[in-house]
Formats: C-alpha cells, structure tokens, sequence
C-alpha cells in the first residue's frame, strides 16, 4: 500500500477513534447531569445504536481531517488541523444536520440555550483524540 493510502487509512483509523472519544465524553457529561445544569436535553444512552453512527461519521469526517495533512508538505500541527476540522464539524452540524436532518432547530435550539456549546465541545473533543492519534498512527516518517 503507498504512503497516501495508509495516511488515508490512519485518518480514517484516528476520526474513529475521536468518534468513541466524543461519544464518550457525550455520555459521561450527560450521566454526570453537566447538560441539565443549563437546561439542555442532551443525554445520550451508551448503546450501540446509538455508539454505531458516531464511529462511523467519527471517521468520514477523519477522511476530510485526511485533506489537511495528506500532502506531504503540510504534515505538521496535526492536532491543530484536527481542531479546526472540528470547529467545521460543528458549523455543519449546527447550521445543516440539526435544523433540515433533525428537525432541531438552527443551532440545536430545540435541544435548549447552550445545546450548541455542547456539540461544539463534543466536537473539539473529537478534534483532539483524532490530531494526537493519527499523529501518533502515522509515527516519524
């Protein structure tokens, strides 16, 4: 397999992980009672239904982190690049799946006031287990 491919692989690999990440830290702020404190519903339950597609869009989105440090000039700040493809995830998630996919609202508004804080949180959670695992997958080369 040549190098662009692993990369590819190992992004995809890395956005899985921030997947299982932010899905993580989504079910341990809502067992914990973090989200009700400001009044938004959003409190998953950990199962696979619901853990399945957080893996699986975890690592589409790993797939345009690839795009960021694919070529082989702009490996570097990985964990920086992840980030900012997070603060991407979030904008589509705010402004394109929650209020035409999900009947949420414009910004999650549905969900409660700081219903977006969360999901951009969640989302740089997932930013920075991708940044630091695919850099950590791909090694020195």
């Amino acid at each position: 397999m040549n190098r662009t491919m692993t990369l590819m692989c190992i992004c995809f690999c890395a956005g899985l992980l921030g997947g299982l990440g932010s899905a993580t830290a989504s079910w341990l702020s809502g067992s914990w009672g973090l989200p009700n404190l400001l009044n938004v519903r959003l409190a998953p339950t950990f199962t696979t239904t619901w853990l399945y597609p957080q893996l699986i869009w975890g690592g589409l989105w790993g797939l345009v982190y690839f795009i960021t440090v694919g070529a082989r000039s702009s490996r570097r700040h990985w964990t920086r690049k992840a980030l900012w493809v997070s603060l991407l995830l979030s904008v589509v998630q705010l402004f394109v799946i929650a209020p035409y996919w999900t009947q949420q609202g414009m910004l999650c508004m549905n969900l409660g006031d700081f219903a977006a804080l969360f999901i951009v949180v969640y989302n740089l959670v997932w930013g920075l287990v991708t940044g630091i695992f695919s850099r950590l997958l791909w090694g020195r080369n």
